[in-house]
């Protein structure tokens, strides 16, 4: 079976997103059986001019959503990155997953070559579909994705190696 966009963003995307899910909820076992307020997870910094743990987890979602919508000439749904638990976070992760896997092959697949506008602050830019997705989004997901896992593990949240991984693909 040949490689294609969506196979190669839709399951990576909800893969990523679904180990986030377990992290979550981790995080909050961790708050938990520690005795502290789980919030004092979501505004840790890994340093003073990152973005808290909260905006990694939204930037992460939105980095997916946004791949897929603009690869699927969709539109993405809005999220008005108000998350203030755990919980709002788990169910944003889960709203995100549901959007791209109601996204189907067809609608991504042929896209490769096709011109992506991606808004910024400083004006837009413009690549090509599979450009997009292997050196814009796919990066930009792994960023924010790892740093949330970061951040996590630096507060002490049990998680290895395998929690960011996850089961093998069958």
């Amino acid at each position: 079976m040949s490689i294609t966009l969506h196979s190669a963003s839709v399951p990576v995307f909800v893969r990523l997103l679904d180990n986030l899910l377990v992290w979550l909820d981790k995080a909050e076992a961790h708050a938990a059986a520690k005795k502290f307020d789980p919030s004092v997870l979501l505004a840790a910094r890994l340093a003073p001019d990152m973005l808290p743990f909260t905006k990694q987890v939204q930037i992460a979602c939105d980095s997916a959503k946004f791949c897929i919508a603009r690869l699927a000439g969709a539109n993405a749904p809005s999220f008005d990155d108000s998350e203030a638990s755990i919980a709002e976070l788990r169910e944003r992760v889960a709203k995100t997953i549901a959007f791209m896997q109601s996204v189907s092959a067809a609608q991504v697949d042929g896209s490769e070559e096709k011109d992506v506008v991606i808004p910024r602050r400083d004006g837009s830019m413009t690549m090509k579909g599979e450009a997009y997705l292997k050196h814009y989004a796919t990066p930009n997901f792994y960023f924010h994705v790892t740093t949330a896992y970061a951040l996590l593990r630096h507060n002490g949240v049990e998680l290895g190696k395998m929690d960011f991984l996850g089961a093998p693909p069958k």
